[in-house]
Formats: structure tokens, sequence, C-alpha cells
């Protein structure tokens, strides 16, 4: 299921047996809910029940996203090419 927006959403995808749930994360953030906070509470209930759905945080926008979602337990991150280089990067790096 794509343009996954709620707990309800992914949980009845799960039960039909969905392979993927994509949060976007990026739009709830701009209607001033928490996109990082759905990932992990979908994540904590896949995990809870045994269900196999992968979790794809989408509509990723910065690395700390990418960061976030990592750090919850999303399956897999779909970042534009802008953040790539914005990931890798570190002033100690460079040095």
């Amino acid at each position: 299921m794509t343009l996954c927006f709620s707990v309800a959403q992914a949980w009845a995808v799960a039960k039909l047996g969905a392979t993927l749930v994509s949060p976007f994360v990026g739009r709830l953030d701009d209607t001033g809910e928490d996109g990082i906070k759905l990932v992990a509470d979908i994540v904590h209930l896949y995990r809870l029940h045994g269900y196999e759905t992968a979790v794809l945080a989408a509509s990723i926008r910065s690395v700390e996203h990418i960061h976030r979602a990592a750090a919850v337990g999303a399956d897999i991150v779909t970042i534009p090419p802008r953040l790539i280089d914005d990931m890798l990067y570190h002033d100690l790096t460079r040095k």
C-alpha cells in the first residue's frame, strides 16, 4: 500500500497480507503531524503481531528523516538524489 497516513491503514493492509506499506513522512510533517512517529508506531505494531509487511518510509525530506527512519526500524527509505551527498558528508571526513 502506498500513501499510508495512519496506523489503522497500516494494520489493515498487513492483515490483508500486503508485502509493503509506505507511510509518507514528509507529507505528514507538512500537516503538523510527526511522520517518523507513524513509522515507529507501524514498526512496533508489525513486530508485536509478527506481520511480515515491510515498512518503506517515503516522502523523505532531510538527512534527519533518513537517520530517524532507520533508527525506528524502517526496512526501506526512499530518498531524493539530492540527499545522497548530504547523507554521506561530514566535515571530519573531508579532513
